[in-house]
């Protein structure tokens, strides 16, 4: 297991750098950068003059070439843990994103788990008792939580917790808890309102692996060795998860390399529509407004987690089953 981890961590050196070289090259793709933008928002008074475009491109290094831009970025993030300066706010980028981040990571992280609670055991539910009405409900609501916007979703939820239960809506607490310290009721606060950003995003997801999770289990229900298992007598529920469901989860497994990104990139749209203080407002404005270093750090932490998230599922598939680390 260990020479196993081993080379997967090796494999991410190069992935890790191939992806920072092209989350540069993408957002230098757009014509302009952001003295662009800026001056095109000043253009009503005037516009930005000469002598401070030149300024402003000697302090952010704007006029030099990508390669050079890109390396003395990655100087700084390799050599210092610093991510650059934002150009539209002038302060640097791990002031803003890290609080953001952890927002981020525990909504993420609480919507994989309410993913997987939901969508193990009504997978394995839809699989045993197919063509049942169960499963025709459970296919049905699958395809509803495929089809809805996760946007709109939440603008439904919003409206019926504010109109039929007098819940504020918008951020992750009440507006009188903004500014104070955590508390207690600060914290219950939190636990009402984390829940719907939690749902909104996580029903495609668990929509998703619902069928992933039906289509594998029966491919294995009617195997042979299953069969034979039957067959000597052992109870229905032992041998469904001792072998069945245990070897349908590989592929189950396997989609967190592309659930963990999905997750974080995806509630962009959600979380402006729900005010959280999340990094999704703050990659869409600096994608906006050309903020080069504020938006390339952000997707390079949201490309990493793809890698992060396939380290996962590889260290989890070889544990569930150790033919694949001698394959």
């Amino acid at each position: 297991m260990l020479q196993f981890l081993s080379r997967r961590l090796l494999y991410m050196i190069p992935t890790v750098f191939l992806v920072s070289v092209v989350t540069f090259a993408i957002i230098q793709l757009p014509p302009g950068d952001y003295l662009d933008s800026l001056a095109a928002e000043l253009s009503d008074n005037g516009g930005l003059d000469e002598g401070t475009r030149l300024a402003l491109e000697a302090q952010y290094g704007l006029g030099q070439p990508m390669h050079v831009q890109y390396f003395k970025w990655m100087k700084g993030v390799l050599l210092e843990g610093n991510f650059g300066i934002s150009f539209e706010k002038n302060l640097p980028v791990n002031d803003l994103i890290w609080d953001r981040l952890g927002w981020t990571f525990a909504i993420s992280t609480l919507t994989l788990l309410f993913i997987w609670i939901i969508a193990l055991p009504i997978g394995i539910y839809s699989a045993v008792r197919k063509y049942s009405f169960g499963d025709y409900l459970a296919t049905f609501l699958g395809f509803i939580g495929l089809a809805v916007p996760n946007f709109l979703l939440a603008l439904v939820m919003m409206y019926v917790a504010f109109k039929y239960f007098g819940q504020s809506v918008g951020g992750l607490v009440s507006p009188q808890y903004l500014e104070e310290a955590w508390s207690w009721d600060k914290f219950i606060d939190l636990l009402k309102h984390i829940w719907m950003p939690i749902v909104v995003v996580g029903t495609s997801g668990a929509a998703a692996l619902i069928r992933i999770m039906r289509a594998n289990l029966l491919d294995e229900l009617y195997r042979p060795y299953v069969v034979t298992a039957r067959a000597k007598g052992m109870s229905e529920f032992q041998l469904l998860l001792r072998y069945p469901v245990r070897v349908a989860l590989n592929p189950f497994v396997s989609t967190i390399g592309w659930i963990l990104p999905t997750l974080v990139s995806g509630e962009i749209i959600v979380a402006v529509v729900m005010n959280l203080p999340t990094t999704g407002p703050l990659l869409l404005r600096a994608l906006l407004v050309q903020d080069m270093y504020l938006a390339g750090s952000l997707i390079l932490i949201v490309s990493m987690l793809t890698v992060l998230g396939t380290l996962i599922s590889d260290l989890l598939l070889a544990w569930i089953d150790p033919r694949i680390r001698y394959q």
